[in-house]
C-alpha cells in the first residue's frame, strides 16, 4: 500500500515513522514534510492547505490510504473531496471538523446534549465583549471562534485583562478572520489532560491520556504555545475517570454528531480539564494532537494502519489498541522568540549523536535540509522524545538527548513530565 501524510510537523514525522513499521506499507509520501520525514518518507513539495493539488498527486500516484495530520486541511473538506474521488482517507469530513473549526459551534453543540464545559458567551462585536467583561474581578478566557494555530486562547486575570484580549483578537486582528466571532468562558482549574479516540462514527476506541505543557515557560509561566512537551500515560487520570470521560464526554459527542447529520470519523481529541467538580471539556481537537502524538506513538506497540482502516470501514469494533509498559516523554526544543516571531535558518548541531541514543526518536517539526545542514524552519523545531522504565528514567533520556542538539537561540522547557514523577 501507498500511503500519503498531509502535514509537515512533528506529528506528522511520528505519523511516518510508525506508519513505516506496518507490513502492509510499501512506500510513504509525506506532503510538505520536513528534514526529519526525509528519512522515512518521499517528500513532496505540496502545503497541506492546497487540497486540489493533493488530490491529484493522490490519483496520479495510486495512494491507497491518506492520513491528514493537521486541522485546516480537514476544515477545507480534503476529506470530502478523496472521498468523492473514491479515495480513503482518515479523517472526519468538514462538516464533522467544524468541531474544531469553530469554538461557538463546539460549545453550543456540548451545551444542546449536556456535555459538559465550562459555562460561555459568544461574541460578535467587539463594544458588547468589553461590556460584558469590563466590571469581572475572576479570571476569565477569551477564545477566537476560528482556527488560530493553537493560539487563539487567551487567559486573562480579571476583566481588565480581558478588555485587551478583545482589542487584540477582534480588533488588530491577532489572528486574522479567525478573530471575527469570539467566546468568553468562564476559567476552570484543575489540571489538564489530552484524551485522544479512534471513531468510526460508532465505535469509539480511546487511546491513553497524555498531558500537554502549553505554556512557553517553565512553571507553566509565559504565553500559550501550540505545546511545548508531552508525557504519556498521565498518573493522575485513572481508569475510573477514563471510563466517566468515555462516558460522558467522548461517547455523547460521537452520537450527538451523528445525530446532528454530521458523522464523525476519524480521531475525536478531547482537551480536558480535571475540575474539582469532574471533568470538563476545554476543547475538541478533530485530529491528533502535537506533541502528544510523539509520546503515544512510541507507546503503542501494535500496527496503526489496520486502526485507520477499520475506522474508514466501520468496523472499528473489532480493534484494540496494545501498548508498552514504560513511560514516554516529549520535549520541545523551540526558536528563540517562539510563540513570537522568530527567525528561521539557524544550523542545527547534535542530531546524529542524539538519535543514536536507545529508546530516543528525534522527530522534526520546524526543519529543513539546506546545502547539505539540517536547518530550523519553524516556531517548534523538535520534538525528543523517549522512553523509559519510569517516567524519571524516560525524562533523563529525553533530557540527555536534548542535551547532544543545539543551535542559536534554541529554548526548551527544563520541567517536562516533572508532574508525573
Amino acid at each position: 500500500m501507498r500511503v500519503l501524510i498531509v502535514g509537515g510537523g512533528g506529528r506528522e514525522h511520528a505519523l511516518a515513522w510508525k506508519i513505516g513499521q506496518s507490513p502492509k506499507v510499501e512506500k510513504i509520501f509525506c506532503a510538505p514534510g520536513n528534514a526529519g520525514t526525509a528519512e522515512v518518507a518521499e517528500n513532496v513539495d505540496i502545503p497541506a492547505d492546497q487540497v486540489n493539488r493533493l488530490l491529484e498527486f493522490a490519483l496520479e500516484n495510486k495512494i491507497g490510504l491518506t492520513v491528514v495530520g493537521p486541522e485546516q486541511p480537514l476544515v477545507l473538506g480534503i476529506v470530502d473531496k478523496f472521498q468523492e474521488k473514491g479515495l480513503r482517507v482518515f479523517g472526519p469530513s468538514a462538516q464533522a471538523a467544524e468541531l474544531e473549526g469553530s469554538k461557538v459551534f463546539c460549545k453550543d453543540l456540548m451545551k444542546k446534549y449536556g456535555i459538559p464545559t465550562g459555562e460561555y458567551r459568544v461574541f460578535e462585536a467587539p463594544e458588547s465583549a468589553q461590556d460584558y467583561v469590563m466590571a469581572r474581578k475572576e479570571k476569565l478566557v477569551v477564545k477566537a471562534d476560528g482556527l488560530a494555530a493553537g493560539k487563539g486562547v487567551i487567559i486573562c486575570n480579571d476583566g481588565q485583562a480581558a478588555v485587551k484580549a478583545i482589542q487584540t483578537i477582534m480588533k488588530d486582528k491577532a489572528f486574522g478572520e479567525a478573530g471575527n466571532r469570539i467566546v468568553v468562558e468562564e476559567f476552570l482549574e484543575g489540571q489538564e489532560v489530552s484524551l485522544l479516540a479512534f471513531t468510526d462514527g460508532e465505535t469509539v476506541l480511546p487511546l491513553d491520556a497524555a498531558q500537554d505543557h502549553k505554556a512557553a515557560l517553565d512553571g507553566d509561566r509565559g504565553p500559550n504555545t501550540g505545546g511545548m512537551g508531552a508525557y504519556s500515560p498521565t498518573p493522575i487520570f485513572t481508569e475510573a475517570l477514563k471510563r466517566e470521560v468515555m462516558e460522558t464526554i467522548m461517547i455523547p459527542t460521537v452520537q450527538a454528531m451523528a445525530e446532528g447529520g454530521r458523522p464523525f470519523q476519524g480521531i475525536l481529541y478531547a482537551g480536558l480539564m480535571l475540575t474539582a467538580n469532574g471533568p470538563r471539556v476545554l476543547e475538541f481537537n478533530v485530529r491528533f494532537g502535537d506533541p502528544e502524538t510523539q509520546p503515544l506513538l512510541m507507546r503503542m506497540q501494535n500496527d496503526i494502519v489496520p486502526l485507520f482502516e477499520a475506522c474508514i470501514d466501520g468496523s472499528l469494533d473489532e480493534q484494540e489498541v496494545e501498548w508498552k509498559p514504560e513511560s514516554a516523554v516529549c520535549v520541545v526544543m523551540a526558536a528563540e522568540g517562539y510563540p513570537g516571531s522568530y527567525e528561521k535558518g539557524k544550523v542545527i548541531h547534535g542530531l546524529q549523536a542524539a538519535g543514536e541514543l536507545s529508546d530516543v526518536q528525534v522527530f522534526h517539526a520546524g526543519t529543513k535540509c539546506s546545502d547539505g545542514d539540517v536547518v530550523t524552519n519553524g516556531g517548534r523545531v523538535l520534538g525528543v522524545t523517549a522512553l523509559g522504565g519510569d517516567f524519571a528514567k524516560a525524562i533523563a533520556n529525553a533530557y540527555n538527548a536534548v542535551e547532544q542538539i543545539s543551535w542559536e537561540g534554541v529554548h526548551y522547557r527544563k520541567d517536562i513530565g516533572r508532574r508525573a514523577k
